[in-house]
């Protein structure tokens, strides 16, 4: 079944390739939604997917060199249709 994860990531999670690290684990795991940094310093993802794999994912994340998530706030949201996992930038 697919569900949607909404996550605010804090820690040291700009400025070292998070968004680009997300991006490239997510498609092997059929995974979708968006990450951007935001103005405070923490990091905000939707990901949609199989929950198995949403897991497997932030598992791959928190395992990523320079990155260390201190904290995730994760709450479930609603699907939506899309078709890729995108980071975006302002």
């Amino acid at each position: 079944m697919k569900v949607r994860k909404h996550i605010y990531f804090s820690g040291q999670v700009q400025g070292v390739g998070f968004r680009y690290s997300a991006t490239y684990l997510a498609a092997p795991l059929g995974l979708t939604g968006w990450v951007k940094n935001l103005w405070d310093g923490r990091v905000e993802m939707e990901v949609q997917g199989d929950e198995t794999a949403i897991w497997e994912f932030l598992a791959k994340l928190r395992d990523r060199r320079y990155i260390y998530i201190e904290d995730m706030d994760v709450s479930d949201v609603e699907v939506i249709e899309e078709s890729r996992f995108r980071a975006i930038s302002y």
